[in-house]
């Protein structure tokens, strides 16, 4: 039996990230002493749903916990203005009180909407995240970052809605197809590039083989991604002092792609980010900020792991860069008219920074 734990740290609303084997047929004695009453409001998509509700429903039913189910579309489209009215809706229709529970069950997608969709109904309800990808796992479901997009771009409604509990089980990962992995892995090398060279360097030598299923190692890596996250959000939970915000290396470049490939499925999250922190890395070696060796580093380990690396390997991209640098504008981080860009001194340093030449993020762009 693997067991790891992570706690984040923030006064009364502290929480544990507990990542073990076989914890969705215990999720009930789990989550009991968290729910005020025995009910609650699983929200999921199709494919989770076919895969891992009655996992989750019977373990609850062993409790006496009913569950009222909200089934959304896979994929991210179901990060809608839509989608979060029906949930809402949902909810109130079914009389979920103030003090009950949503159970957010499914990768990033639904973890973000299910998040949203408790921070506002009745101004509050508790939440428990059930990560059921890697990229859930390791980064969407811990920190309470949750919203929708608009046409204008990714994320940019939403709020911050901390979970009371994140189960991370390490046996649901079994099910995922290996492009989703990998998705996930791009969030996990994110962590080293951005603040933690040593565990860079460790994922060298072992995230193949945790890619290709060693659980130990699994754990080991899920477990230090979400360490660096939790103390980067125990010191700026709403991205106030600038530290949580080293966290979106990559994500100016990997949003945009997103954008432009509308969300389809040529283009997951994980993907645009593995591009994006290549593009980050090129960005600081152009304006010398970083070495070429540390650039060629990570754009060896991309290669190795198996991870797109250029805007090129994106199926039937055909969007030129004046129109990703216009999505670029549209970044969170935007501040003036002026695009930030986190960008590296070397791996594990990485920063904001203000005065990147955007005829420079052209040229990098039209070559990658």
């Amino acid at each position: 039996m693997i067991r790891e734990l992570v706690t984040v740290n923030l006064g009364n609303r502290t929480y544990d990230i507990r990542i073990e084997n076989n914890l969705l047929p215990r999720a009930g004695e789990i989550m009991l002493p968290l729910l005020a009453r025995r009910r609650a409001a699983i929200i999921t998509d199709e494919t989770v749903a076919n895969i891992h509700l009655g996992t989750l429903t019977d373990s609850l039913a062993t409790k006496g916990i009913s569950a009222e189910i909200f089934i959304a579309k896979p994929g991210e489209s179901a990060k809608s203005w839509k989608t979060l009215q029906e949930s809402v809706e949902w909810l109130l229709a079914h009389e979920f009180e103030r003090h009950d529970t949503v159970v957010a069950l499914g990768g990033g997608v639904i973890g973000d909407l299910a998040g949203f969709t408790a921070a506002v109904t009745r101004r509050g309800l508790n939440l428990i995240q059930i990560p059921t990808t890697l990229l859930a796992q390791v980064d969407s479901a811990v920190g309470g970052k949750t919203g929708i997009n608009s046409q204008a771009g990714k994320n940019l409604v939403g709020t911050f809605k901390q979970p009371k509990l994140v189960l991370s089980d390490l046996d649901v990962l079994r099910t995922l197809p290996k492009r989703q992995m990998l998705a996930g892995y791009a969030e996990v090398m994110k962590y080293g590039l951005m603040g933690d060279a040593n565990f860079f360097a460790w994922l060298e030598k072992h995230g193949k083989q945790a890619i290709e299923g060693d659980c130990v190692l699994q754990a080991c890596l899920i477990r230090r991604s979400c360490e660096i996250k939790a103390r980067i959000v125990e010191r700026d939970e709403l991205e106030h002092s600038g530290k949580r915000v080293l966290l979106n290396l990559g994500h100016t470049f990997a949003h945009a792609l997103e954008a432009a490939n509308r969300y389809s499925g040529n283009l997951q999250h994980g993907e645009a980010v593995s591009i994006g922190c290549r593009l980050a890395f090129i960005t600081s070696e152009r304006m010398h900020f970083c070495s070429s060796v540390d650039a060629q580093r990570v754009a060896r380990h991309i290669v190795d792991i198996g991870m797109k690396s250029k805007i090129s390997d994106i199926p039937g991209h055909s969007v030129d860069a004046n129109k990703l640098t216009h999505l670029m504008l549209q970044d969170k981080k935007t501040n003036g008219g002026r695009i930030q860009f986190i960008l590296v001194r070397g791996i594990g340093n990485a920063f904001l920074c203000n005065n990147v030449d955007m005829a420079l993020i052209h040229e990098i762009l039209n070559e990658f």
